[in-house]
């Protein structure tokens, strides 16, 4: 069974709070297939949204979304499109978002960010 990081956790939790406030629907949390994970599965008007969420405390390992390399969006995407294949019924209209969360050193929320569609 895999650990959960109590960093990433925190960052998961405030993006959810965050993407719901924009008017995200959020259907599931860590979504996991044998060659990826999904943080957050979420519905915005009529699009299903795959989202990763990166947090950082500090920029000693650079931004929390220089941290999405190209072998992790296609991770995403493939896990993404696994997933819209077994919920036919949602959304045909599918996008990836990326959250950026930093915290102080105290783990209080620093900043976060919302970028839509990076896999353009």
């Amino acid at each position: 069974m895999r650990v959960a990081n109590p960093i990433a956790k925190i960052g998961e939790d405030l993006a959810c709070k965050y993407l719901q406030k924009k008017g995200y629907r959020i259907i599931e949390r860590n979504f996991r297939k044998g060659y990826g994970e999904l943080d957050i599965v979420a519905i915005e008007k009529e699009s299903l949204v795959f989202v990763e969420v990166k947090t950082r405390i500090g920029n000693l390992y650079g931004t929390p979304l220089e941290s999405i390399t190209p072998w992790k969006l296609r991770s995403i995407t493939k896990t993404a499109v696994f997933y819209k294949t077994m919920n036919k019924n949602l959304p045909d209209s599918l996008r990836i978002d990326a959250v950026s969360v930093k915290l102080y050193h105290d783990k209080s929320l620093e900043s976060i960010e919302l970028v839509k569609n990076i896999s353009q």
